[in-house]
């Protein structure tokens, strides 16, 4: 894929309003300085007011009708993709890419025994807390003569500037890792503010807002393009749902997902922290595709 703790109570905020000023994502505990990204980022604008797309019937069938929720990350640390979080004082080290034109060629704060994502992306996520920059790099690996990447990108935190438009990142859609993944401490608290990230196994050669690369396999108007946004209906009952998988559909609805990548059907991207409970997240398997629905985007766009 370019891919049991005990049970806690949880306050889950509900009554989130549709268009409301919202500040920017709750940012990290180890970088309380640095946000995730301003709150006018498309990341962190509710989209549960926005209108059903014509073609969401199509497009949701394609993905999988009647496959459910699969939550890419729990208490075990070799599933999901964690992050690095580093002083501004950490050195920076060259790394060398695959796809050399696409990358960002600066240094890289790679720590000396640096998190990262197990399977086959190897992806490698970096905080640097002193200048709030995001480092992300995808098929990392450390070999004789350094570290390289398959391909890797950098964000200013404060900043909705997008990549070059055609340029991959360290995920297939061009976009940014962090923003999009579910973090314990936000499900502790009650509360995600922003979209998530999740896979699709096929997707459409061409990338809408606010993506900037695709890696489809086909022209088919049936195939969702990369930078999709996929919300949780409203109808849906939480009632079924365990306390974390809750605050976690919650999300869905006003924030929904954003199609990063391609892999298997609605795998959720996140962070895996020993403090998740995964018989309760295991109930978000019983959100499928028909529970869900895509959303016009067409109007929205990340503020100056």
């Amino acid at each position: 894929m370019r891919r049991s703790a005990a049970a806690l109570t949880l306050v889950v905020v509900v009554g989130l309003t549709a268009g409301a000023a919202t500040p920017e994502a709750a940012p990290l505990p180890s970088a309380p300085a640095c946000p995730v990204f301003p709150a006018g980022n498309v990341w962190n604008q509710d989209i549960s007011a926005l209108p059903v797309a014509s073609n969401s019937d199509t497009l949701i069938a394609k993905i999988g009708l009647d496959t459910g929720l699969h939550p890419d990350f729990g208490s075990y640390r070799g599933y999901g993709i964690p992050y690095n979080t580093v002083p501004g004082t950490q050195r920076k080290l060259t790394v060398r890419f695959d796809y050399s034109s696409q990358s960002d060629h600066v240094g890289y704060p790679i720590p000396s025994r640096p998190r990262i994502e197990a399977g086959s992306d190897h992806h490698m996520l970096i905080v640097d807390s002193g200048s709030c920059k995001l480092y992300e790099m995808w098929n990392v690996r450390h070999t004789r003569r350094g570290w390289r990447a398959g391909s890797g990108a950098v964000w200013k935190m404060t900043s909705n500037a997008l990549r070059p438009d055609g340029w991959t990142s360290a995920d297939a859609a061009g976009l940014p890792i962090l923003p999009g993944l579910v973090r314990y401490p936000e499900v502790a608290a009650g509360v995600i503010d922003h979209a998530l990230r999740f896979t699709a196994p096929q997707t459409r050669d061409a990338h809408i807002y606010p993506a900037r690369h695709d890696a489809g396999s086909g022209s088919s108007a049936s195939l969702p393009p990369m930078g999709l946004r996929v919300r949780l209906k409203a109808s849906f009952d939480l009632s079924q749902l365990s306390p974390q998988a809750r605050v976690v559909a919650v999300a869905l609805q006003h924030y929904g997902m954003i199609l990063a990548d391609n892999g298997s059907p609605w795998y959720v991207s996140g962070v895996s922290n020993k403090r998740f409970n995964d018989d309760d997240l295991r109930t978000l398997n019983r959100i499928t595709g028909r529970d869900l629905e895509v959303v016009d985007t067409s109007g929205l766009v990340n503020t100056p």
